[in-house]
């Protein structure tokens, strides 16, 4: 992440002369990620769901493109204090993409295609459900490749124009062959040589449920289970699966929940 948009930070007097402190440092919006801090031992849950906790405190709050407008973050601590820290998060205004010439059993599955996606999702949704002990998400984010933001988070897709689920990631428009690669360290988790929608496919996972997806490449040179350090190579630009031009699309998630990736580096560098 770059340098913090949002420090947050709670003192609770828990009894006389104690003082608890909890920190949640990132953007407070939807698509925001909140890198949180409690004391060593704590137990902390987000809206009452029980969230892991690093053995440092450190732990993970998203908000997805439609999050409400408030959530409390809730921490216990080993000698039975609570640190108790509403947040608002700001609300945006998404932007409308059409996207026209794309192939009509793209926009429009037949049943063998219908059985192809529901084998490539159950594959990522796999990937989303890890929730493992590492703290690589930590490590300040960087683009994986440099060029034309074609794509943002959020907005409505209009395909061949019929309205489309929301775009869950950033594209990034550059030339076949460009390498990309990991924006923080991590796991390959997933390697994939040609899912239905977006062909050759990546995705890393950073711990806690964090997890970033690099799609429509046209090589991949990472392997399944490999540990990825920042800025290492995982491929190459490309068009494969539904794409009209080489690009990559850039996903993060906290589980389930869609983030903007934008949100975790800034503007794209000249």
């Amino acid at each position: 992440m770059r340098p913090l948009l949002l420090g947050l930070v709670f003192s609770f007097l828990a009894m006389p002369a104690l003082a608890c402190q909890l920190t949640l440092q990132g953007p407070a919006k939807q698509g925001g990620l909140l890198i949180g801090s409690a004391p060593a031992g704590a137990k902390v849950s987000v809206d009452g769901r029980a969230v892991r906790v690093a053995p440092d405190g450190r732990f993970l709050v998203g908000f997805g493109r439609d999050a409400k407008v408030k959530t409390k973050v809730l921490a216990l601590t080993s000698d039975g204090h609570t640190l108790a820290c509403p947040v608002v998060i700001a609300k945006r205004t998404y932007q409308v993409q059409r996207i026209d010439g794309l192939p009509k059993r793209q926009v429009t599955p037949d049943p063998v295609a219908i059985a192809r996606i529901k084998k490539d999702n159950a594959a990522i949704g796999r990937v989303r459900r890890l929730d493992t002990a590492s703290t690589d998400f930590a490590a300040p984010f960087i683009w994986p490749v440099k060029g034309r933001i074609s794509g943002i988070f959020g907005s409505q897709r209009i395909l061949n124009g019929k309205p489309r689920s929301p775009h869950n990631g950033v594209d990034i428009a550059a030339p076949k062959g460009t390498p990309i690669v990991a924006p923080a360290p991590g796991v390959v988790a997933l390697v994939h040589p040609d899912m239905f929608y977006t062909g050759k496919s990546v995705m890393l996972d950073h711990g806690h449920g964090l997890s970033s997806v690099y799609v429509h490449m046209s090589d991949i040179s990472v392997k399944q289970g490999q540990r990825v350090a920042k800025g290492e190579m995982i491929g190459k630009v490309g068009k494969t699966g539904r794409a009209t031009g080489p690009h990559l699309h850039w996903g993060v998630s906290l589980f389930a929940t869609h983030l903007d990736p934008m949100l975790l580096t800034g503007k794209m560098p000249k």
